[in-house]
């Protein structure tokens, strides 16, 4: 498959940082270690990398789609929802997944977890302003 850069020069600038340096470069964002996530795009089935906050709990990895509370959803997230086999990397451990959105109790219990991790969920999530944020929960294959 075809890899189809970031148009954001941020976020293209630090995928490839980070995959020449297994994440010892590029690997954080605001002092927070991020993880890279691999995606088919929905549209373009071209592969897809972006840098996303690292939220670990018990060896399985979660990734918000806050966009920073915008009013949509990030690209990212329609991706999953088209082929959730993904893959996630830290630092050099690279790990075919599957996502899948978490709801309810579940939902809440990564909430919990996530805003550990980040401490701006909260904010992003008053600022979304009715869009539901939603967390996808990457379990190994």
């Amino acid at each position: 498959m075809d890899y189809a850069p970031s148009p954001s020069d941020r976020v293209r600038e630090q995928v490839e940082r980070y995959e020449a340096t297994g994440g010892r470069e590029g690997g954080t964002l605001e002092g927070q270690p991020v993880v890279i996530l691999t995606t088919t795009g929905a549209k373009t089935g071209k592969v897809r990398k972006t840098p996303l906050i690292r939220i670990e709990h018990d060896g399985v990895y979660a990734v918000v789609a806050s966009a920073g509370g915008a009013p949509e959803h990030p690209a990212w997230y329609r991706n999953v929802l088209a082929d959730p086999l993904v893959r996630v990397q830290d630092h050099d451990d690279v790990h075919a997944v599957r996502a899948r959105e978490v709801h309810g109790a579940e939902k809440d219990r990564w909430w919990r977890i996530a805003e550990t991790f980040w401490p701006h969920f909260p904010e992003y999530r008053e600022k979304a302003a009715g869009r539901e944020i939603p967390i996808v929960v990457l379990e190994r294959r």
